[in-house]
């Protein structure tokens, strides 16, 4: 008696000294939770969902995107601030800003998606010991919607993001050989989950409002940018009226979008389509489709794309060395509109077939949120053990060139000099 009474005494300071030693973590540059917008909102949702036994995680969330009744305290264990200020576009900077400041009060590690308040972190590495880790979000200066200023900014703050942080991640093995050739720094690659992608049953009223169901359709969702070459993909389905066509995104968003939009809608084999984050609407649409067709030129790991691979669709996207890296060089590549009226017209069942079962292998090989919840498990982990970011150079070529001479490595002795000077 007197022993499990003991071992009952013993074992509930035990239990709460377990739960004192949860890392504070901070996820900071997303709309908010609960997630409903993009990649990035779903990568925290999932963080959560997999990571809160170990982890206290506080998420930053933008006032601006929830009604008042949204706006809940916490999200499955996670803390939930707001900021009153929009987490995209201009107000991205402040928005960002104002969450890192935030969190320095009691988080241990910063996990920040995105570079925009990339700026202040040489003060939070000067002024504090936090942690910090920085998902760069693709080659973001380099997408077309932004102005000038706004990429000269962006190009910056890369570079600010990369040198102060402990830790830097690429979604994408092309953006980490475009970081350690620019930056020699070693990134981590982790990519998105796709897991969370369901398949729809078509009732009969979705037969009604969606009659392209009926048929073989392919399918593309994204934003309606132009460096998602929607004009390209557009005009190829208009040039092959026996191929149907269903684009859904944000129409409405962009002089760009309105414009495409007036242009193609009477076009009888192309849908085009606005659901406003009605998920069982993009479900539904996508998980029924016979092909996915991604124009995304810019950018890592996209989420749209590894989550049509998840659902088994074959991939005919376009041509760059991301798209190429996510698919493992299995999917159909295009460069122009002539070429993908080309891989329309023939592209055979057969090859149609073995691509989607390629796809969907690849996807349950790389694109699972178990998968990546335990890689940025690993990773906060590791953040609170390092002090100095890692280079793609090794500490032997630190040494003096005497000593390299000595034991035959002078080979190495150039080589960080060679990068430097690029």
């Amino acid at each position: 008696m007197f022993c499990k009474k003991t071992a009952q005494f013993l074992a509930f300071p035990c239990k709460q000294l377990i739960a004192m030693k949860k890392n504070k973590v901070a996820i900071i540059g997303t709309v908010g939770l609960p997630a409903k917008y993009g990649g990035f909102e779903t990568l925290a949702a999932h963080l959560v969902t997999h990571l809160s036994d170990s982890h206290d995680f506080t998420v930053y969330c933008s006032k601006k995107k929830y009604t008042k009744e949204e706006q809940v305290p916490t999200y499955k264990g996670a803390k939930l601030e707001y900021i009153n200020l929009d987490a995209n576009g201009v107000q991205s900077i402040p928005y960002d800003t104002i969450s890192i400041l935030k969190a320095l009060r009691k988080n241990d590690v910063l996990l920040i998606l995105g570079v925009a308040g990339a700026w202040v972190l040489p003060l939070v590495m000067l002024f504090t010991k936090k942690k910090i880790i920085i998902s760069i979000d693709g080659i973001e200066w380099k997408r077309d919607k932004w102005p000038l200023f706004a990429k000269l900014y962006l190009w910056w703050a890369e570079k600010i993001a990369v040198r102060y942080s402990h830790i830097d991640i690429s979604d994408n093995e092309s953006i980490q050989d475009y970081t350690a050739l620019r930056y020699q720094t070693l990134s981590r690659v982790i990519e998105y989950g796709a897991d969370h992608t369901l398949e729809v049953k078509p009732t009969q009223e979705d037969f009604v409002t969606y009659p392209f169901l009926t048929q073989p359709y392919a399918v593309k969702v994204c934003r309606i940018e132009p460096e998602n070459n929607v004009h390209m993909v557009l005009e190829a389905f208009k040039e092959t009226p026996s191929k149907t066509l269903v684009l859904v995104g944000n129409w409405k968003n962009s002089a760009y979008g309105i414009a495409l939009k007036d242009t193609y809608s009477n076009v009888p084999n192309i849908h085009l389509y606005d659901p406003i984050y009605n998920q069982r609407a993009i479900d539904l649409i996508r998980g029924n489709a016979a092909l996915y067709i991604h124009g995304h030129s810019a950018g890592g790991t996209n989420p749209s794309l590894v989550e049509a691979m998840y659902l088994g669709l074959p991939i005919m996207s376009f041509n760059v060395s991301y798209n190429k890296t996510t698919t493992e060089h299995k999917a159909t590549y295009f460069s122009t509109a002539e070429e993908l009226i080309m891989k329309l017209n023939t592209a055979t069942e057969k090859e149609l077939d073995d691509m989607r079962k390629e796809m969907k292998s690849i996807a349950l090989r790389r694109y699972t949120w178990d998968v990546i919840a335990n890689q940025y498990d690993l990773l906060i982990k590791e953040a609170l053990q390092t002090d100095k970011k890692n280079s793609v150079f090794s500490d032997i070529q630190k040494l003096d060139a005497d000593v390299l001479d000595k034991y035959n490595l002078s080979h190495l002795k150039n080589s960080e000099l060679f990068y430097n000077k690029r």
